[in-house]
């Protein structure tokens, strides 16, 4: 069958993204965790941010629930973690693989910055929900970025 989206999402694609996971305590005692390369800044004060969720997404109704949400943004040695969360199963967290800061959202130990947040908002929009969070933790640390771009991985040259 063929997509009537792909030339839209070619054309998306031209865009390069960092890739982060999103991820949410769960109602059966868990965290939901999702690949997505939809995470922008929003405002410095307060500090906000933003990434968005297709509604048809197996995770949808984790994160609409959660009141908070962590976002790790991957580096460039992480594309097997990227796929592993873009999975519709994926295996889940185990310990040591995560740390748990204000909100109870796990954040990856291995990242190159994480973000605590609070959600504050949530907006429909087409097929997807926004969903704004306040940052009440973060950090980041040195390295290079894991890239997307037409529909491919990237570990460019970026490094600080």
């Amino acid at each position: 069958m063929t997509d009537p989206y792909r030339p839209l999402k070619n054309a998306f694609g031209r865009f390069e993204t960092g890739i982060a996971l999103a991820a949410c305590p769960n109602a059966r005692g868990g965290f939901t965790v999702i690949t997505i390369n939809s995470f922008t800044s929003v405002s410095l004060d307060p500090a906000l941010v933003l990434w968005c969720i297709e509604n048809k997404a197996s995770t949808f109704a984790d994160f609409s629930a959660s009141p908070s949400y962590a976002i790790s943004i991957l580096n460039d040695r992480q594309q097997s973690v990227s796929e592993r969360f873009a999975a519709h199963s994926p295996s889940p967290l185990v310990a040591g693989e995560y740390e748990i800061w204000r909100t109870g959202a796990p954040v990856l130990k291995e990242r190159l910055a994480g973000f605590d947040c609070e959600v504050v908002d949530r907006h429909r929009s087409g097929d997807h929900v926004i969903l704004v969070g306040k940052v009440v933790a973060f950090d980041s640390k040195a390295g290079a970025p894991l890239t997307y771009f037409a529909s491919r991985y990237g570990k460019g040259p970026y490094t600080d």
